[in-house]
């Protein structure tokens, strides 16, 4: 039978080696699992640029102490549990199937960029919508930022990149040669926005006409990290061709972090994805919609157990709060 990697790794690596890596840490609702409402997930490149993907409903508020500084933050879709349309009552509330979470006003991704001074990342018809849910809580819209397409960060100021599908924006960390490169990719996908999220007399349009506001199309990303790894982050998706041509031929991702999930499909052909037609050289599983863990092992009979088997590169779950660290050629070598 294979084993997903979920034991913590051996930490005698030379300490220069530690430096190459790049961290990856996913936030989720109860310490140590893999629990079906988990999204969000932090990346730290070698040279300290820091990427919050996908705030969900995984965080307590705006400044929960796990997740520390940010630079960039990353918006896939406009589902509540991805845009944030409710946040976490506690760590570990409620339980692994269904965590505890609170309804909010208004959108957590807009509540982090203004916490952390960040820049967001996404296209520019989810980045209005965000920017004008800022309006509403600090008085004053999000900014593009002076570079629409590049940031020396931190920023002095939060703001909002200006591109769309295939756009890619570069992170740099103020002392560093190199940045970290982020393109935006296809998803297969809805974008509709939750509708705790719409005033009231466009929730009342819209009902009236049984229809959903979607703000141009779902996204994943290609993160290029500065030691060489290459992130596909899939976004909330089916399979679809361009995860051959363009993730796969074109950008060479060597990592995958795949959403799971019944609503796109991937649950039936992660599989063929990974195996057939991104070819990654590890894979991370996270929004399982499913208490996919138990003791942090993969639960019995679960979909994410039954996908860790049928993936042919080494499987790693996105346990929360267990630091990854990934090297340039796409393989964990510490906390796996």
């Amino acid at each position: 039978m294979k084993k997903v990697c979920v034991s913590i790794a051996l930490t005698l690596i030379a300490v220069p080696a530690f430096a190459q890596n790049v961290r990856i840490t996913p936030i989720g609702s109860h310490p140590g699992e893999l629990c079906a409402n988990d999204r969000a997930t932090v990346f730290e490149d070698p040279t300290g640029v820091r990427i919050l993907y996908d705030v969900a409903h995984n965080l307590t508020g705006p400044d929960d102490p796990r997740v520390g500084d940010v630079h960039v933050v990353l918006l896939s879709h406009m589902h509540g549990d991805h845009l944030g349309d409710r946040r976490l009552r506690a760590v570990g509330a409620g339980t692994c199937a269904n965590s505890e979470r609170v309804l909010v006003p208004h959108a957590m991704t807009a509540e982090v960029v203004i916490e952390k001074d960040a820049v967001l990342v996404t296209t520019r018809a989810m980045a209005g919508f965000v920017a004008n849910e800022v309006r509403e809580i600090r008085g004053e819209s999000l900014p593009i930022c002076a570079s629409p397409v590049a940031a020396t960060v931190p920023v002095d100021a939060a703001c909002r990149s200006s591109m769309d599908l295939g756009g890619r924006f570069v992170a740099t960390a103020a002392d560093a040669d190199r940045g970290v490169e982020i393109t935006i990719v296809y998803a297969s996908h809805v974008n509709n926005v939750s509708a705790s999220l719409l005033d009231e007399a466009q929730r009342e349009l819209l009902s009236a006409n049984g229809a959903q506001l979607e703000l141009g199309p779902p996204t994943g990303y290609v993160v290029r990290f500065t030691n060489g790894l290459t992130a596909y982050l899939s976004g909330d998706t089916g399979i679809h061709s361009e995860m051959r041509t363009v993730i796969n031929e074109y950008h060479n991702a060597n990592l995958a972090v795949l959403n799971l999930g019944n609503n796109p499909g991937i649950y039936y052909s992660a599989a063929h994805a990974m195996n057939e037609l991104i070819q990654p050289a590890s894979v991370i599983l996270s929004h399982p919609n499913e208490a996919a863990t138990e003791n942090g092992r993969p639960r019995a009979q679960s979909h994410t157990a039954r996908i860790i088997e049928e993936i042919d590169a080494p499987t790693h779950l996105a346990i929360n709060g267990r630091t990854m660290e990934f090297n340039g050629r796409g393989r964990c070598v510490n906390g796996c």
